[in-house]
């Protein structure tokens, strides 16, 4: 039976390899580089980031990586046009793995949500 009691995001990314693992890292690194403060952390057994609440989600599966979290209306509204090619539900944002990952996208989206929990926040 597979793990499913990871601690840290180093012991999820260690059920990965390949093409699924470097994608994973480089959304790790955007999410770094775009909230440095945001702080790691396993939830639902997947990788997550805090940033004034839950920041984003990610994961693999072998067809594609998934960012999640509940977005709010503005945050659909906003990028609307941009994610019009993926496969969304109310929380996920589905990246096919046959398609380049698309890092500025990714970083608009966590730029945006940090924004979104900074206003919260504030509140």
């Amino acid at each position: 039976m597979a793990k499913t009691d990871y601690q840290t995001i180093d012991e999820y990314y260690g059920a990965f390899s390949g093409e699924a693992l470097a994608r994973m890292q480089t959304i790790r690194k955007i999410i770094h580089e775009t909230v440095p403060d945001a702080a790691e952390s396993i939830s639902y057994q997947i990788p997550c980031f805090k940033y004034h609440g839950y920041l984003i989600y990610y994961c693999a599966f072998p067809k594609h990586v998934s960012i999640s979290h509940p977005y709010s209306e503005a945050f659909w509204e906003h990028f609307k046009a941009d994610l019009a090619g993926y496969k969304t539900s109310k929380s996920v944002i589905q990246i096919p793995t046959d398609k380049p990952l698309p890092e500025a996208l990714i970083r608009k989206i966590v730029a945006f949500r940090k924004k979104e929990n900074e206003e919260k926040a504030k509140k």
